[in-house]
């Protein structure tokens, strides 16, 4: 029951209290007028018009004493109460570990209290984290995007300055260039990443899609990148496999999915790639060769900003966002997404719903 509500019944008890205290002591009276009048001959009316002066002070101190232990119990207590509670929900303002500490009989009103004292604690420390990813981030991604740049710039200046440079050694720095200049894209594209995530304004425009031709033509575009790390497909899709969903974030979430794949998985394996429908839903698996992933990191693995890759290479990885918005569109889709990893196999699985209703996350 509500604080406020039990200080409103203790209330009305206390009025009914004095009321009963006043005619219990006017009956106490009565009977000691009789009891008085028994043991003595005087006469009654005598004796009465001389006592009856006495009855209603008596009866006033009586009542007075009643209703100041009445006040106590059910007024002063519960309010002395009422400013403990304030106390203890100030520090809330700035929580720390120590535990909140109140009276025997407010233990619920404590645990609650405490309760949102330790969840209080946890969402600071969360956005403390976050904030810290998110500057790790911009100082990593300026290193990163300074490091392409200045070779692009470099094998720009070196074809400037050698007019007679071998025509083989001209096209061999402009690769090296256009490599970098790509990097260097990859790396502008995580920052409009970033922004649009941030924004957290994802809204899904939902239209029937053969989902096999869309998975097929995914991984058909990934070969040039196979063929360059040494990796291989070991496709498994299900074919005519129809779904409403929004394809073009669809496809994003599936590309990311397959990127990470392809940047941690041991040169020459395979990359398994699956679809498999039931009869209200659809599985999409994206399995690789690669280092086991350690339980602590795994739970992590869809934070955002959070890299597996602690050495920041410049060559592989970006900002940490590719999993946290792989999840973000397959929740959207009313879907869920799962990692395992155990002797050195990474593994994401994706569960759809063939028929999912349109939601707008803000």
């Amino acid at each position: 029951m509500a604080f406020h509500k039990k200080l409103a019944i203790k209330t009305t008890v206390q009025f009914i209290s004095v009321a009963v205290i006043f005619e219990v002591g006017y009956i106490l009276l009565n009977l000691l007028f009789l009891i008085i009048m028994g043991a003595t001959n005087l006469d009654r009316t005598k004796v009465f018009q001389e006592f009856k002066p006495f009855m209603i002070p008596i009866m006033v101190v009586v009542s007075i004493v009643g209703c100041g232990y009445i006040s106590y119990r059910f007024m002063l207590r519960p309010l002395e109460h009422l400013d403990e509670v304030t106390e203890a929900a100030k520090k809330l303002a700035q929580p720390t570990d120590a535990p909140i500490i109140l009276s025997s009989n407010l233990k619920s009103i404590e645990d609650d209290l405490n309760k949102v004292r330790e969840q209080t604690l946890q969402n600071l420390r969360g956005a403390q984290l976050a904030d810290q990813r998110k500057d790790d981030l911009l100082v990593y991604l300026a290193h990163d995007l300074k490091t392409p740049l200045t070779s692009v710039l470099g094998y720009l200046k070196l074809i400037e300055d050698e007019p007679e440079i071998p025509t083989e050694l001209v096209c061999k720095y402009t690769g090296i260039a256009r490599k970098k200049a790509q990097r260097l894209e990859e790396l502008i594209n995580e920052f409009f990443e970033i922004t649009r995530f941030s924004t957290h304004k994802l809204s899904l425009e939902e239209v029937p899609t053969n989902l096999s031709r869309m998975l097929m033509q995914i991984t058909y575009e990934f070969n040039p990148i196979l063929t360059e790390k040494g990796l291989e497909w070991d496709l498994q899709i299900a074919e005519n496999v129809e779904i409403l969903c929004d394809a073009d974030k669809l496809e994003r979430a599936i590309d990311n999915l397959i990127r990470n794949a392809v940047n941690y998985s041991y040169s020459n394996t395979k990359i398994f790639f699956s679809l498999t429908k039931t009869n209200d839903s659809v599985r999409i698996c994206v399995q690789n060769k690669g280092p086991t992933i350690p339980p602590d990191k795994l739970e992590r693995i869809f934070e955002q900003f959070y890299r597996l890759d602690a050495s920041r290479s410049s060559d592989t990885g970006g900002a940490g966002l590719g999993l946290a918005i792989a999840k973000e569109i397959v929740e959207l889709h009313q879907g869920t997404i799962s990692a395992y990893s155990e002797d050195e196999n990474i593994q994401f699985v994706i569960q759809l719903p063939i028929h999912s209703q349109k939601i707008v996350r803000s």
